[in-house]
């Protein structure tokens, strides 16, 4: 494939077209605008184009309006008037490749990582804990390490933190005070995350991420499509989760550079959510994480409302940025239109502040990465129609494509292998039982009665057996 490969996904009223480059792919981008402005098209567009060119995509659905990308979409009038302003070839509908996905395994493959895999970091965070309350159970996750317990779902952690509550006074030596206080402060936090639904995401069978970067037999790339109508009621939980893969992306792909194509696009939507209320350390990571995961082929694009939900360390590393209208009825939103604007390198042709607030449904400003690697001088362009369908599966759509998933076996039931939960439950019960054995009982001649050989024997020497005498007689 040449590595000048252009993604054309947009044209200017001249019938310029404007596209993204494969290589310059993995440099990150942005695509924002007001509700109803032609976000989700763009989205949807950009995302069979680089199907197409053999890159796989990974997408959260919000509204459930992205699952249509796996069956054909059909013609309409108001798609023929844009093809036809365009000039563009006749329509002809044709899906992606398709795997679905849903946190609570109900509307797609479970998509699940371990209680160990998401760590106490990302943890913290998702139960909200104070600093006194994530180090401590950033100690419970060392202590489980030291003590051999695989922390796999949210049950092995509950044990865990009863187990540390239990033996607390013999843990201090090692590992310092643990109040009770705040171990109960974290095992609510467990109880309140349980009912949010995570029971169904921590567990096993955890995601291979080798399944979402799949090409199918005609060299496509895969379109991996993350359910997140439910995830998304609880937001913390929804940017944790993304928060998570994308840090797994980080830390287990090699380091590859520049490549002809990226291995993985990633569209992260809501994207706001991942930076609300977020402490500064973690803001840092995500910062961390975005600058260095282009070096592993992964290619990062946020889609928002506003350009200023994003931290500006951020929103600096995003090369290839598609901009839909802003609304400016307010000091804050013309703010956000004045950030908006000084992001794009400037055309002479025209004023991106006015651009922005007068761009029509479907119509963006557009800037991406040169051969070089430097933004190309904004354009004011309109976004491609997508060739799959706009909309939602239906039911019977969404259980046919699941039902024929190479994936389906694998991800379809639930493994529950010996873990912390287990292992501390044989080792109570193993307690008891040997307190059971030390404390004996005693027959009619006030003798003890040990259970074990050797207490046994002991017995027999000292207090003697029927037959014969003991030492004591």
């Amino acid at each position: 494939m040449a590595t000048n490969e252009v993604l054309e996904f947009a044209q200017t009223d001249a019938g310029h077209k404007i596209g993204i480059r494969l290589p310059m792919a993995n440099r990150h981008g942005l695509v924002a605008g007001a509700t109803g402005t032609g976000k989700t098209v763009t989205l949807q567009t950009l995302t069979e184009l680089f199907s197409k060119s053999g890159v796989p995509v990974f997408l959260a659905d919000i509204k459930g309006d992205l699952s249509g990308i796996a069956k054909p979409g059909a013609t309409s009038p108001k798609l023929e008037e844009r093809i036809k302003k365009l000039q563009l070839p006749p329509f002809q509908g044709e899906a992606c490749p398709a795997l679905i996905w849903d946190v609570f395994g109900k509307k797609g493959h479970s998509l699940r990582a371990t209680m160990s895999e998401l760590g106490p970091v990302l943890l913290s965070r998702l139960l909200d804990l104070s600093d006194t309350q994530a180090a401590v159970l950033e100690v419970s996750f060392k202590i489980a390490d030291d003590q051999g317990l695989l922390l796999l779902d949210l049950k092995d952690l509950k044990s865990l933190l009863q187990w540390i509550g239990e033996n607390a006074d013999e843990l201090r030596k090692e590992y310092g005070n643990i109040a009770p206080q705040t171990l109960g402060a974290i095992q609510r936090g467990l109880v309140s995350l349980g009912q949010a639904g995570a029971e169904e995401f921590f567990g096993e069978p955890a995601i291979d991420l080798k399944h979402l970067m799949q090409s199918d037999f005609s060299g496509r790339g895969v379109v991996s499509i993350l359910d997140a109508t439910s995830l998304i009621s609880d937001g913390r939980i929804y940017s944790t989760f993304l928060l998570w893969l994308l840090s797994e992306l980080f830390e287990n792909l090699p380091e590859v550079g520049d490549l002809e194509k990226p291995k993985l696009v990633f569209f992260f939507d809501e994207a706001h959510l991942l930076f609300k209320d977020t402490p500064k350390s973690l803001v840092d990571k995500i910062e961390q994480v975005v600058r260095l995961v282009r070096s592993k082929g992964v290619g990062v694009y946020f889609v928002t409302q506003n350009p200023l939900d994003l931290p500006e360390a951020v929103l600096g590393q995003l090369g290839n940025r598609v901009q839909h209208a802003l609304r400016a009825f307010t000091p804050s939103d013309q703010k956000a239109v004045r950030v908006a604007a000084q992001t794009f390198r400037s055309n002479p042709a025209f004023s991106c502040e006015e651009a922005i607030c007068n761009l029509s449904v479907g119509e963006a400003l557009v800037s991406t990465l040169d051969e070089k690697g430097s933004p190309t001088v904004v354009e004011r362009a309109w976004v491609f129609p997508p060739h799959s369908r706009m909309g939602t599966l239906t039911e019977e759509e969404r259980k046919e494509i699941i039902d024929r998933s190479p994936l389906k076996d694998l991800y379809g039931a639930d493994v529950d292998r010996e873990s912390a939960y287990e292992l501390l439950k044989k080792r109570k019960e193993g307690d008891e039982s040997h307190s059971a054995s030390a404390a004996g009982t005693t027959d009619a001649a006030g003798k003890p009665e040990e259970s074990s050989w050797v207490s046994s024997t002991i017995s027999n020497v000292l207090w003697g057996t029927g037959r014969r005498q003991g030492m004591v007689e």
